[in-house]
């Protein structure tokens, strides 16, 4: 690339350069994080869609407005809810300085205009649980993606901040799928323009063309014109929302009865005073790991200490072979570099005995 005299850039081809394979402008790494890492690749037509349908959602950023952005630009969120939207339709991106409580809402409030922050659940969980933030009259929403939101977290971030917390669900092979930046519909989620979106055994289905996939494509994940999503998730007759239940690798059988580890995983996060939870199957036993916020720690062989006690709770809430074996308490769940739980059983382990 070489600048011209007016500062628009050019571009010409390198002598050992070859012409383009295909019309792919994009190509991404998935994280891998509920299976093995996927090469995906995007069209500019493709792209140019996904830009449309958010152009299409009246309580997405415009012209004039503000975006707060603290999801990764590597991944689609970031990059094209974010980077892209933003240069397509006008929009002022800040990235924050520091990613803290303090340095996200510095970010909201250096602006007058109209803003909306974009990030992970646990960025909102963080602003949630900030102590006497400013007052942040341009501060008109937050929207989280990336995993499942904790029940009590949308109603705590505006009862903190006087506005909604919006989802949006959406995977890197297609971009934004869903939303429901209001918080009216919550859990459920409303398709953006054009998805056209099935399930079929309980799987989430989306109608593509073509595999997103660079080389060889699993059938399982897509075929007939069909991607299959391995998510979980139900669509209501009638108004076509949808509700992401979680993966489908999370249903399981113990001693021949059926768990879904994202119920466990549900349950444990709505007892009192825990903030997020991962629950895993290893080596034939449902084992879960808790931050709290009172950050404490604690080994599950205790046999009355807090871990216990909360283990007890949740007996009240779920049958007896849904509880875990073992629940760890830590300081903090570690995370993947996308601001994603971290849901690797050995990982968490050493995590779990280095907090202790």
């Amino acid at each position: 690339m070489v600048e011209l005299a007016d500062g628009r850039p050019a571009f010409r081809s390198l002598p050992d350069g070859g012409a383009a394979g295909s019309e792919h402008a994009l190509v991404q790494l998935s994280s891998g994080s509920t299976g093995p890492s996927k090469v995906i690749a995007r069209t500019a037509a493709d792209l140019l869609r996904e830009l449309d349908c958010y152009a299409r959602l009246p309580e997405f950023p415009t012209r004039g407005e503000r975006t707060v952005l603290l999801s990764s630009t590597v991944h689609v969120l970031g990059l094209v809810g974010g980077l892209l939207h933003a240069l397509h339709a006008g929009v002022e991106l800040v990235v924050p300085q520091r990613m803290t409580p303090a340095g996200i809402l510095a970010a909201v409030a250096e602006g007058s205009a109209p803003t909306t922050v974009i990030g992970v659940p646990f960025h909102a969980e963080l602003l949630a649980a900030a102590a006497a933030p400013p007052g942040l009259p341009q501060l008109r929403r937050m929207v989280v993606a990336g995993e499942l939101v904790r029940p009590e977290l949308p109603a705590a971030f505006r009862e903190r901040f006087g506005v909604p917390l919006g989802t949006m669900y959406g995977m890197t092979e297609t971009g934004v799928i869903a939303t429901d930046l209001t918080g009216r519909n919550h859990p459920a989620v409303e398709p953006v323009h054009g998805m056209e979106l099935s399930v079929a055994g309980g799987e989430l289905h989306i109608a593509r063309e073509q595999s997103p996939y660079l080389g060889p494509t699993d059938p399982t994940r897509w075929s007939d014109g069909l991607l299959h999503t391995r998510d979980a998730a139900l669509i209501e007759v009638g108004t076509g929302l949808v509700t992401v239940l979680g993966r489908r690798d999370s249903q399981i059988s113990i001693g021949g009865l059926k768990v879904d580890l994202n119920e466990v995983e549900q349950a444990l996060t709505g007892l009192p005073g825990v903030v997020e939870a991962v629950v895993l199957f290893a080596d034939g036993a449902i084992e879960a790991y808790a931050a709290t916020a009172d950050g404490v720690t604690s080994s599950p062989s205790e046999r009355s200490g807090p871990a216990e006690q909360l283990r007890e709770l949740l007996g009240t809430e779920l049958a007896g072979y849904k509880l875990p074996r073992r629940l760890h308490l830590m300081p903090r769940l570690p995370r993947t570099a996308t601001g994603k739980l971290l849901r690797d059983a050995a990982a968490l382990r050493r995590q779990a005995d280095a907090a202790r």
